[in-house]
Order: C-alpha cells, then sequence, then structure tokens
C-alpha cells in the first residue's frame, strides 16, 4: 500500500463507534430487542453483562460466538430489591441499557391494581432505580457513562387497551430528559429508543390479531414489522463517542410510524 493511500484510511482505534474495551449492562437481554442490542453491541466491541429473570443462553452463545466476554446475572427486575447485587455482580460498567419490560392489556375500564403496579414497577420505578445506582459508581469514580432507556410508540401516542404500559413509557421518555438534564454535565448521556412495531414476544397478540396487524401495517410507511436486529444500530450508537454529545434525545426506530 501507497503512504498516499496509508494515510487516506481512517485508523481502527479513531473509529468512533468502536465499543472496544467497554462493557455494557443489559436488562431483558435473553430475547428479542435486548437479545439483539446485546449482540449489537457486541459486535462492536463491547463485552455484555446480562440481566434477567431467565438463563440468557442464546444470547450468551452469539456474544461469545463475537469474541466477547459474557455474564448473566439472575434477578427479578420487577421489583427494586436485587438492583446492589446487580451492581456489585455486574462490576465496573460503561453503558447500561434499561430494556427490561412487560406488558399487561385490558379495558381502562376493567383495569386492575396487580397489572398497574406489575408494570410501572419493572418498566419506570426499577429503570430509574437501576440508573440511579450505577450512575452513583460512576460519579464516584470521576467517570461518565451512557445510559439507554428503551422507550415505545406509546412514549408519544396513547395506544389501546394498555394504560399502564402507556403510562410507564411516557414516564420513561421523560425520565430520559429528566436525568439528561442534571447528568450531562457529569459526563453521562442520557437516551432512548423508541422502538416501533417489532417481532417480538411483547406483540404476539397483536401479530396474531388479524384486524389489529392489518391497520398497525397499513400505518407503517416501511410496509412491515420491525426485526430485533433492526434496533442494534441505534443502541450502537448512542453507546459509542459519536453520540459524546447526543442528551436527552428519544430516538425511534419505527419504519416511519411517527412520520405518518
Amino acid at each position: 500500500m501507497s503512504d498516499h493511500a496509508s494515510t487516506n484510511r481512517e485508523p481502527a482505534e479513531m473509529n468512533p463507534f468502536d465499543l472496544g474495551g467497554r462493557t455494557a449492562l443489559v436488562t431483558g437481554a435473553n430475547t428479542g430487542l435486548g437479545q439483539a442490542i446485546a449482540v449489537g453491541l457486541a459486535g462492536a466491541g463491547a463485552d455484555i453483562v446480562a440481566v434477567g429473570r431467565s438463563a440468557p443462553t442464546e444470547t450468551e452463545a452469539m456474544v461469545i460466538g463475537l469474541g466477547r466476554s459474557f455474564k448473566a446475572i439472575s434477578a427479578d427486575l420487577g421489583s427494586t430489591a436485587p438492583i446492589a447485587d446487580v451492581v456489585a455482580q455486574a462490576g465496573p460498567v460503561d453503558i447500561l441499557v434499561n430494556n427490561a419490560g412487560i406488558i399487561r392489556r385490558a379495558d381502562s375500564l376493567d383495569f386492575s391494581e396487580a397489572d398497574w403496579d406489575a408494570v410501572m414497577d419493572t418498566n419506570l420505578k426499577t429503570a430509574f432505580f437501576l440508573s440511579q445506582a450505577v450512575a452513583r459508581t460512576w460519579v464516584a469514580g470521576g467517570r461518565g457513562g451512557r445510559i439507554i432507556n428503551i422507550c415505545s410508540m406509546l412514549s408519544f401516542q396513547g395506544g389501546i387497551r394498555v394504560p399502564s404500559y402507556t403510562a410507564s413509557k411516557s414516564g420513561l421518555a421523560g425520565l430520559t430528559r429528566l436525568l439528561a438534564c442534571e447528568w450531562a454535565s457529569k459526563g453521562i448521556n442520557v437516551n432512548g429508543i423508541a422502538p416501533g412495531y417489532f417481532e417480538t414476544n411483547n406483540t404476539e397478540a397483536l401479530r396474531a390479531d388479524e384486524t389489529r396487524n392489518r391497520d398497525i401495517l397499513a400505518r407503517i410507511p416501511a410496509g412491515h414489522w420491525g426485526k430485533p436486529s433492526d434496533l442494534a444500530g441505534a443502541a450502537v450508537f448512542l453507546s459509542s463517542d459519536a453520540a459524546s454529545y447526543v442528551h436527552g434525545t428519544v430516538l425511534a426506530v419505527d419504519g416511519g410510524w411517527l412520520a405518518r
């Protein structure tokens, strides 16, 4: 290779999307969107700590196959009880992805308090207190980090028959902005990703409903449901140095849904 050619190539170490040497803590990484995010971050060079109720066996194999290290922590994030232990087991991390979430469906006239509390506790309360616990380690260590909250189209819209899910995801978008305002000066980037309609366990009921599935597809300019892997690039970007001046944004990855 000539000297001229070599000077026009960007050195690998200057790649702003490179996550080599960083560790990402991803909640709910055993399947679906969380798995795709964990594998995407590993593909960009990050080691992965996965937190969830079930063993992320498939995710582990995929991450290790990419040459990155993997640690699984078993915890039920339906409450804040395991947070201190999760942070201790994880050790130093550079990226936190709050992906764990649940959904309950019923008419608002019939919606139960138990279903309200379960969803709000998992999707909003635990996300805040896990973010707080991780951010405290960063501040104590005099360094920054990246937090990505997995929001929803229902961070912007009302939805149907999912009152606690809509409330929790709207709250998570607001929390993303609040934490960015407080923590940007500490070198902590807090942002969100709002997935559109993706093929996951959470949307199985919608895809099985012929009428709802048809109506949803008619509204998506891209013309199809998203695949979990479609989310990986946004997560890599927000975790990387390329997003060092991005604070408090909620990035929609939705096939054009919100633009319609």
